[in-house]
């Protein structure tokens, strides 16, 4: 089976060519268990190492389950499957998906295997992948998976010649998979390779160096440089110099969101964003906290402040703290707004939210000075085990997330879906 142009298929690195055939007779890896590739964004990771699971399972397997695994499986499909069954096509694999079952037949040459999607996203998707047995399972981006997951899907792979597949970028040096599996790489037999962008053949010079820019600190360390690197310091350094804060153009925007985050004790946090072509800005905000004024607000007195802040203006949704049941179901009450539960995975959210700045689509007008006040002072927490943005002035960073990780980003992951009146 040959991989080249007529087939349209680019030169392979050397690293991508090993991370593709590594358990093949004629490897001197080929007695591993395991392999792990880790290391920078877009260097060719992913696609090597799916390609070769393929491969690996239908030349060593007949009428076997496998699991290909993501966090969810909607992105599993976005990341993997989306490029994956195109290849194996031009190969001469026949690919049969089932959506609803999330399953993928693949063969080849007489032979017939079943690859089954899951998601990882928290401790309870242990129990989606308990009781089947495996041949061998690819993991994509493991190290946002839970342990419980991944050792759950570990634990499948029961046959003989079973192999482990896995892949990621960097994380914190204190993650558990770092711990378990990229320090013990020799002692479980695994095969280790770290990936720079520059074993990606299909990225040009020109390319690499826009990645480069879209990051900086520990992040820039991390997807660029490949490291295992703890964060410090502020947790968005980007927005100390100021320049993503300005006034919004003169025109009127074409669309507008609200975000919250609500608290009784805590302080509650709403902004007000507009767009304008390709950027939102945040126009006005409120912030009230209960412990500085002394007192606290109602979910009703807290709804009269939404109305003020959006008076005049047709807002499309109110994006909300899922956590602040009451507060939603006063709002859906009144009938004047959709509510929409927000994304909350706090790290994925804060990568989102750099992104978004460094990418210019979200700005700050002059006028919120609390959202200001908290950029300045919003920091990591250096004495927890992972990543984790300390506790506090954090109410208007976090419905500023909420509003990023769900509006901006908000068909990544998966669909959200809203019910509203009939119209007669």
């Amino acid at each position: 089976m040959q991989l080249n142009r007529k087939n349209g298929f680019c030169p392979f690195s050397e690293k991508q060519l090993i991370a593709m055939t590594w358990w093949h007779n004629s490897s001197p890896f080929s007695n591993k268990d395991a392999i792990i590739c880790d290391g920078a964004v877009r260097s060719g990771k992913t696609t090597c190492m799916s390609l070769g699971f393929a491969v690996w399972s239908i030349q060593n397997f007949n009428d076997t389950n496998f699991a290909l695994c993501g966090k969810t499986v909607a992105s599993l499909r976005r990341n993997v499957i989306t490029s994956l069954l195109p290849a194996l096509r031009k190969l001469g694999f026949v690919c049969n998906e089932k959506l609803s079952k999330n399953l993928i037949e693949i063969s080849y040459g007489g032979r017939m295997n079943r690859y089954y999607l899951f998601g990882g996203r928290d401790e309870s998707s242990a129990s989606l992948i308990q009781g089947i047995t495996l041949g061998g399972v690819l993991l994509d981006e493991v190290a946002l998976m839970p342990r419980s997951f991944v050792e759950q899907a570990l634990a499948r792979c029961s046959l003989e010649k079973a192999k482990f597949w896995f892949n990621c970028n960097p994380e914190n040096p204190q993650h558990w998979f770092y711990k378990e599996w990229i320090s013990k790489a020799n002692d479980k037999n695994c095969l280790y390779l770290h990936f720079l962008m520059k074993d990606n053949p299909s990225l040009s010079a020109k390319v690499i160096s826009r990645y480069e820019s879209l990051y900086s600190g520990a992040f820039y360390e991390r997807f660029v440089l490949g490291k295992w690197v703890a964060v410090d310091g502020l947790v968005y350094p980007e927005a100390a110099n100021g320049k993503y804060v300005c006034e919004p153009p003169e025109k009127d925007a074409s669309e507008f969101y609200v975000s919250c985050d609500y608290g009784t004790v805590n302080p509650t946090s709403m902004g007000l964003w507009g767009r304008y072509d390709d950027c939102w800005y945040r126009i006005r905000e409120y912030y009230f906290s209960s412990r500085k004024e002394g007192r606290q607000k109602t979910d009703e007195e807290y709804y009269e402040e939404l109305c003020y802040l959006s008076e005049g203006i047709p807002i499309t949704a109110v994006i909300v703290d899922p956590s602040a049941a009451s507060f939603m179901e006063c709002i859906r009450r009144h009938g004047r707004y959709k509510v929409i539960p927000a994304r909350n995975d706090v790290m994925d959210g804060i990568r989102k939210v750099s992104d978004a700045m460094r990418m210019g689509r979200i700005k700050i007008s002059p006028d919120c000075r609390d959202i200001l006040r908290e950029f300045g002072l919003y920091r990591w927490d250096r004495s927890a085990q992972k990543d984790t943005p300390k506790k506090e002035n954090d109410h208007a960073m976090d419905d500023m997330r909420y509003f990023v990780s769900t509006v901006l980003y908000g068909n990544e992951d998966e669909f959200f879906a809203m019910a509203t009146k009939r119209k007669s």
